[in-house]
This record gives structure tokens, sequence and C-alpha cells, in this order.
């Protein structure tokens, strides 16, 4: 198969290189890709949200099969222009996409379908909201409602700091993404991780779980991030994990959307909170995660290219690709003003082959004449398997090691807990 993968981050460089790896595929293009996917296919200069010239893409190059990677390419419908045009495509509609782009659809599709999650409050202001938490109880999350690259959501400790937020964000501060609309949450308890179900039309099948870091601050300290890491499994979950999420939360899923008309195609991101009744969703993504895929992609074996092509053909074929029993840790390396701003870095060296076992994933940069410019903010993802969790962290560490003095000056900041037991 020639392949396109759509976007430009971390996440399309992990997803680009596992489909690489696929017996099933012969090419790789990607719009607009990055560093990374420059490497082991070709880069077209086409914007990730531009439709009709994804389309034309498709069309003059004979793509056989598309992977959309981001949010932004689900919102804007790019899987509804490739879908009307006879495209095979791994990627949800656009209105199917509403279980992201807009937290309070997401939240209201939740509570009409009885799928387990936090209750709940909408507000489109600040006296509304003023009164909605009049009678709060405990932690507040706040959430803004649209598409706000990881900075929409503010965990706050009780209804005074969510007030302070709301203030911000209904005066000179502005709503991240944009718009009036709130949601404010019942900040859950317990162990928070992110399953992953594979969706072709009919079915919702369990595939992979992992667990990210937000805060950008060893400890999960300071401000939330778009993940600061990642690791899969999540082994601190039970071991039928993935038979109660389908039971609790996917069976339910997928009534719901079939009651309400909306064929879902693509990956369904769950994202969890493992309370003492066991999960409640936080939040649904419509994509692979990120960085969660730089996680998932090297516990892959077999036919990856196949499978996702499976799915978006209406049947799974879940034998095409296995997951193994490695175990993956991954350690976003970042810019020193992230996530307040994107510095802009230049002059990197495209150079980063590691130890076996080791992966590195370039976020969103160009390679020019030799050279990486990264747009900054989250610039690489490092990543490394092994046997148990602890491995995986040492043996990435030991690679972030190597990168960062081969990086020197670049000054990037990382965590140093990922994967630690006590994360």
């Amino acid at each position: 198969m020639r392949i396109v993968v759509v976007g430009s981050g971390a996440r399309e460089d992990a997803l680009s290189w596992r489909l690489a790896s696929s017996p099933s595929c012969e090419s790789i293009v990607a719009a607009p890709g990055n560093a990374g996917t420059a490497s082991r296919g070709e880069n077209v200069r086409i914007s990730a949200t531009d439709g009709p010239s994804l389309v034309e893409l498709c069309r003059h190059r004979n793509i056989d099969f598309a992977v959309l990677g981001s949010e932004t390419t689900i919102a804007a419908g790019v899987a509804d222009r490739m879908t009307a045009a006879g495209i095979s495509v791994f990627g949800p509609s656009r209105s199917a996409g509403r279980l992201e782009s807009s937290k309070i659809f997401s939240k209201r599709f939740m509570q009409r379908h009885r799928i387990p999650t936090a209750r709940a409050a909408v507000v489109h202001s600040l006296d509304a909201a003023a009164r909605a938490l009049n009678e709060w109880d405990g932690g507040v999350v706040v959430k803004a409602d649209g598409l706000a690259a990881g900075k929409g959501v503010v965990v706050t400790k009780d209804a005074d700091e969510a007030r302070a937020v709301l203030r911000d964000w209904y005066g000179a501060g502005g709503i991240p993404g944009g718009g009036n609309g709130v949601l404010l949450e019942q900040r859950l308890e317990g162990r928070e991780c992110s399953v992953f179900a594979l969706a072709d039309g009919t079915s919702l099948t369990p595939f992979l779980d992992a667990r990210d870091y937000k805060r950008a601050g060893d400890g999960d300290t300071g401000p939330n991030t778009g993940g600061m890491g990642a690791y899969s499994p999540a082994d601190e979950l039970p071991a039928n994990a993935l038979d109660v999420v389908r039971e609790r939360i996917l069976d339910p899923v997928l009534r719901g959307l079939q009651a309400d008309d909306e064929r879902y195609v693509g990956v369904l991101y769950c994202g969890l909170m493992w309370t003492q009744a066991g999960p409640a969703v936080i939040e649904f993504n419509v994509r692979f995660g990120d960085p969660e895929t730089q996680v998932l992609m090297p516990r892959i074996d077999g036919d990856f290219a196949a499978l996702l092509k499976s799915v978006a053909d209406g049947a799974t074929e879940a034998s095409a690709a296995t997951v193994s029993a490695r175990h993956c840790v991954g350690v976003v390396l970042a810019t020193e003003s992230y996530p307040f701003a994107s510095t802009p870095v230049n002059d990197l060296l495209p150079d980063v082959s590691l130890a076996e076992g080791c992966q590195a994933f370039w976020g969103s940069s160009t390679l020019e004449n030799g050279h990486v410019r990264s747009s900054g903010g989250r610039v690489l993802t490092v990543t490394a398997v092994g046997g148990d969790r602890e491995d995986a962290r040492v043996r990435a560490y030991a690679a972030v090691r190597t990168l960062s003095s081969r990086f020197g000056n670049a000054n990037l900041t990382y965590r140093s807990d990922i994967g630690a037991s006590t994360g």
C-alpha cells in the first residue's frame, strides 16, 4: 500500500515509523510531516487541515490509504472529504469527532448513554459559573469546550481556585480554544490511564493501554501541558482491566453511537480515572495520543498497516498485528519556555540514532540543508523498550542523556520521573 500520514508531530513520526515497517506498506508520504517522517518517506507541504489539497494529493499519488493523526485534521472534516472522494481513511468524521472537539457535546453524550463519568455543569458566562459553584463541594476540573492543544484543562482544589481561573478566562485571558462554553467537572480520585480501542463502524475493540504525564514538572507539579512522557502498558491496572473497560465503557459508547446514527471509524482514546468503583471517563479523544503513540508503536508486532486498513474498511482483522509483552517508556524533551511559549530551535543535527530498542521521534520540525529546525515546545520524544517498566525507564533515560549531550546548545528540559513507581 501507498500510505499518507496526515500531521506533523511526534505522534505522526511514530505512526509513520511503525507503518513503514509493515509488510503491506510500499511507501509513506507525510503531509506536512516533520524531520523524522522525512527520513523514511516523502514530506509534502500541505496543511493537515487542508482537505481539498489532501484529497488531490491522494489522487495524484495513487494513495491507497490515509491515516489521520491530529485532532485538528479530524475537526476540519478531512475524513469526510476523503470518504466522499472514495479514499480509504483511518479517522472519524467531523460529526463523530465532536467527542473530542467539544467537551460539552462529549459530556452530554456520556450522560445520555449512561457512560460512567464525573458529574458536571455546563456554563456560558462568569455569572452562570458563579451560580454553579455556589454549592460545589470538593475539587473542580475547569475545561474549555473546544480544542486547545492540551491547554484547555485546569485542575483546581476547590471552588475558590476555579473562580480565579474563570475570572481570567472570561476576562482578558480568554477561553482557550475560543468560544464561551466551559465545563465544570467533579474532580475524580483514583489512577489515571488511557485505553485505545479500534472502531470500524460496527465494533469497538480494546487494543492498547498507557499512562501519560500532563504536568510540566516532576511530581506532577506545574502547569498542564500536551504531555511530558508516557509508558505502556499501564501495569497498575487490574488484570482484567480491558474486559472491564469493554463492558462498562466501550459497549455503551458503541450503542450510543449507533443510537445517534454516528458511524465511527478510527481509534477511540478513552482517558479514564480508575476509581474505587471502577473506570470513569475523564475525556474522549478521537485519535492516537501524543505522547502515548510514541510508547505504543514500539510494542506492536506484525502488519500494523494491514490492521489499520482493515479497520478503515469496516472489518477489523485483529490478527494482522499483535501487542508484545514488552514495556515502553517515553520521555519528552521540550524547550524551557514550554508550555507558556514555543521558542524555535534552529540547526539541530538530524542524527537521533540510539542503542537498540531505543527510538527518538521528532515533534513539529523541518529538515533544511542537513539541519533540523524545530518550532519549539515538545521537540523530541525519546523511548525505550524493556522487559519491565523499570528496565525500559533506565534505558529511556540513558538515551535521553545521550541526546541531551548531543543537543546541548538547545537547552532542552524534561521530567526525571516518567515511569517511576511513585510517578
